[in-house]
């Protein structure tokens, strides 16, 4: 009986294993065994009479490739008690599937169907500041004057810093860049912003101000990310350099700043967020950093404020609803912003101006404040509408926006920020040094 040629037979640290090419090939090209084929995912052979004798031996850890097989026949995860994760996740790293694992331990991003996954416990002191998802399932917290950084299996990295200076906020630019921004110190130009490697924490190059062609120190805000390769930050100077910068993510140079104009705010800017499709900034200032909220979309090809929002002598009422948070809508022309009771509003971007309509459906707290809330958070991802309130995260759905779903866990305190990215939500909270992970689950087998 002849044995098929797609038959490969493999020794892996002694241990015989008998496969075909078709799964090897569910590896990639990239993969190690990418290498053992020809371009037509034909088997290399080696030099012999007899294809019963061909065996290709590799030097690696026999129980983890048991599990890595049966991931690329099966497309399901399974790891037995016997095998650390973390030793399946370097040898996955050797073959080139960490990709596969990944995708083989949660499922695509839906709020309704999250799961959580763990929580992770930091060695800094007092609270974190800031959350941010990357893009290939880690992530980044923001604690004082330094960043932490994790991986997507939340091993740590070497911690970041920018002169020590109290960070305002981080950014990914890519799955191995981290933009921070941070306080200036006067007199010694240290803070502002900078450029460093997610894997070694190498300061790669600071970001400069230029006001009348001359180099200011400034102190760097909120910031946001074009797809473009454009980095915005909100600025303060000492001068007159109160505004949003450019920079250029590949060279660092800077390439425009919006000028902060009379009565309004953008230097203290608390969020940016890029619109691609109408190739906007908007930016908000927000209750309490400043008395008054301001809200506003900037088109720099014509250095206009094309959409403006202010509470800024509307009248006080009992029962004030101060903005604590805002996010663009770009398919439903329309911005969402939240109040401290975690009310929902809604602006009409076609109308510059106009008044928030506010909808008390969405509230979810019951009863008075707790005695030290974080002000409620908002983001947008897959169509679902995120809110977090005290120690949850609600979800909603649909074009009217109903709630569907919320997260909470007992240990921490409330949320005081959260991120959504690489397939996970992030939720930061304030009472203990903590953060939860929260994934969807793979689909069940059909």
């Amino acid at each position: 009986m002849k044995i098929p040629k797609d038959r490969v037979r493999l020794n892996v640290g002694g241990r015989i294993f008998e496969t075909t090419s078709t799964t090897l090939a569910n590896a990639g090209r990239n993969s190690f065994f990418g290498a053992l084929f020809s371009e037509n995912w034909s088997l290399k052979q080696p030099n012999s009479d007899s294809f019963s004798n061909c065996e290709f031996f590799i030097d690696r850890n026999p129980d983890c490739f048991s599990v890595l097989l049966d991931l690329l026949r099966t497309g399901d995860l399974n790891i037995p008690t016997n095998v650390p994760e973390r030793n399946l996740y370097r040898e996955a790293s050797f073959y080139g599937l960490l990709d596969h694992v990944r995708s083989a331990k949660w499922g695509q991003f839906d709020g309704n169907r999250l799961r959580h996954s763990r929580s992770v416990t930091g060695r800094a002191p007092g609270d974190g500041t800031a959350i941010r998802a990357g893009p290939d399932g880690g992530c980044c917290v923001a604690h004082g004057s330094v960043v932490h950084v994790y991986d997507w299996i939340m091993e740590e990295h070497p911690p970041l810093n920018l002169d020590y200076q109290r960070v305002n906020d981080v950014a990914w630019v890519d799955s191995e860049n981290i933009i921070i921004s941070a306080c200036e110190r006067l007199g010694r130009g240290d803070g502002g912003m900078g450029l460093f490697s997610k894997s070694t924490g190498e300061l790669r190059y600071k970001f400069q101000v230029c006001h009348e062609n001359q180099v200011k120190s400034f102190t760097a805000g909120a910031l946001s990310t074009s797809s473009d390769y454009k980095i915005f930050s909100s600025c303060k100077g000492r001068s007159n350099e109160y505004g949003i910068g450019v920079w250029d993510q590949v060279t660092g140079k800077q390439i425009d700043f919006f000028y902060e104009s009379p009565g309004w705010s953008l230097g203290d800017a608390d969020k940016l967020q890029w619109l691609n499709g109408s190739n906007c900034l908007l930016v908000a200032t927000l209750f309490p950093r400043k008395d008054n909220c301001y809200i506003s979309m900037l088109d720099f090809r014509d250095k206009k404020m094309v959409w403006s929002w202010s509470d800024f002598g509307a009248p006080i009422t009992v029962d004030e609803k101060r903005v604590r948070d805002t996010i663009a809508m770009e398919d439903s022309n329309a911005i969402c912003v939240v109040n401290e009771y975690e009310d929902l509003g809604f602006m009409d971007l076609r109308m510059n101006g106009g008044s928030v309509k506010w909808s008390s459906r969405s509230r979810m707290m019951k009863g008075k404040l707790s005695d030290e809330p974080c002000y409620p958070k908002l983001a947008l991802h897959g169509g679902q509408l995120f809110s977090s309130m005290d120690d949850c995260i609600s979800v909603f759905c649909g074009p009217d926006w109903v709630l569907t779903s919320r997260l909470r866990r007992d240990y921490g305190g409330s949320i005081c920020d959260f991120s959504i990215g690489g397939d996970r939500l992030f939720a930061l909270h304030s009472e203990e040094n903590v953060f939860d992970v929260w994934e969807t689950p793979p689909p069940p087998i059909s």
